[in-house]
């Protein structure tokens, strides 16, 4: 098994989210621009499908590319005058979305990915369903007099809650389910070094507790902000279900109200859960120099019946908080791949002949006969793996891992 560090020395990017206070006159410009928008993608859409049906059977395959679709959108610009009333960035920038998710698309597919884990080929956008995105690079925007001026000649008012570390680099115009709208900047940061303390952690993940520690002080348990909030969320979902319209027929405002009453919920949610995560990982970036977390993906779970658990207890936001965290601050992460990381004792290094099943909670070893809870004993066996030297660790001494290997 191998381990890779993650580190991050000198500058590097973040974003930094903004509301914004729209005006009817904006409002009214960034829907047309989300308009315009909206349409180049769904003629890349239509090209894409045009494309693959062509290759069917055929001997040379014709390309569906950023440079031919930006062609075709050169093209449209000239011969319609509706198009030419909108910036010319953010359709560029749309385009290069759609490239970007069609060749992640074709790479799943070419990889051999099951249907449920593989990302699927771009759709059309209806106007119904699909939320305002603009995307603007630098030479599509500029900051003047605390106020964000678009290309097109749309100025917007930001609320300040912070100020930008450095000049962005480009911007992102969006509006929510419950229709407010952001602006999120890319700027440069610098690393942000803590105290060096000469401590390491390993970080084992789960459902029971989010995440173990090898430090019972920095154990994360599942707060079930989404437990807390499933009963107010079934009345609103029934509120939803009674006064559903029939399809191809307009929402009815008693609809509308009910559906933003879900979309308040969900997002009061996820805060609740971000807030969580970045708390935690603030508190265990402080307080180690040296991390050793599992490389776990948690989107399998969401076939087994653990998923509405799974999915409440946030395990892929709280590892992305950590990660992150530990790059604003200087601290190296070694990601250590979960395979076995269950059936290892951490002192001796034996493996079980077999699986244990996830009612059996204690980790016994035959060869050695130490006894410790399940989730501790993996997350000592990140740090074994990680190349750590555990002797700071509770009640582990160092013991050599010959099957793990580190990455830089």
């Amino acid at each position: 098994m191998t381990t890779t560090a993650v580190t991050e020395q000198g500058s590097g990017h973040a974003r930094y989210t903004f509301r914004l206070r729209m005006s009817s006159t904006a409002l009214a410009g960034l829907e047309a621009e989300w308009a315009r928008c909206r349409w180049v993608w769904n003629e890349c859409v239509a090209m894409s499908r045009k494309v693959h049906a062509a290759n069917r059977g055929a001997a040379k395959k014709v390309t569906c590319g950023p440079a031919q679709l930006d062609r075709i959108l050169t093209e449209a610009r000239q011969s319609m005058a509706w198009l030419r009333e909108g910036a010319s960035v953010p359709q560029q920038q749309i385009i290069r979305d759609f490239a970007k998710s069609r060749t992640k698309a074709l790479k799943d597919i070419k990889a051999g990915l099951p249907m449920w884990q593989r990302a699927g080929m771009p759709r059309a956008k209806r106007r119904r369903d699909a939320l305002p995105t603009l995307n603007y690079t630098r030479r599509g925007f500029r900051i003047k007099d605390g106020r964000l001026h678009l290309a097109g000649g749309m100025v917007l008012s930001v609320v300040w809650s912070r100020d930008l570390p450095s000049a962005p680099s480009s911007v992102r115009v969006y509006r929510d389910r419950l229709g407010h709208w952001y602006c999120s900047f890319v700027v440069a940061t610098e690393t942000v070094p803590l105290p060096a303390t000469g401590r390491a952690i390993g970080v084992d993940w789960g459902v029971k507790e989010v995440a173990t520690t090898t430090s019972d002080r920095h154990d994360l348990p599942h707060a079930q902000h989404g437990r807390s909030a499933a009963h107010q969320l079934a009345r609103y979902q029934r509120m939803m279900a009674r006064r559903k319209t029939p399809k191809n027929r307009p929402d009815t405002a008693g609809y509308r109200k009910a559906r933003t009453a879900v979309a308040k919920l969900h997002k009061k949610t996820a805060r609740q859960r971000t807030d969580t995560a970045r708390k935690w990982a603030r508190t265990v970036v402080r307080d180690f120099d040296q991390l050793a977390v599992e490389d776990f993906r948690p989107k399998f779970l969401a076939k087994t019946t653990m998923a509405r658990k799974a999915a409440d207890a946030a395990i892929g936001a709280t590892k992305t908080a950590l990660i992150e965290q530990a790059r604003k601050h200087g601290r190296t992460v070694h990601l250590v791949h979960p395979a076995h990381t269950t059936m290892d004792c951490a002192r001796c290094g034996a493996r079980t002949k077999h699986a244990l099943p996830l009612s059996e909670r204690t980790y016994t070893c035959t060869a050695c006969g130490t006894s410790s809870p399940r989730d501790k004993n993996s997350a000592h066996v990140m740090l074994v793996r990680a190349g750590l030297n555990p002797a700071g660790a509770d009640l582990v001494s160092p013991a050599p891992c010959q099957r793990s290997g580190e990455v830089s």
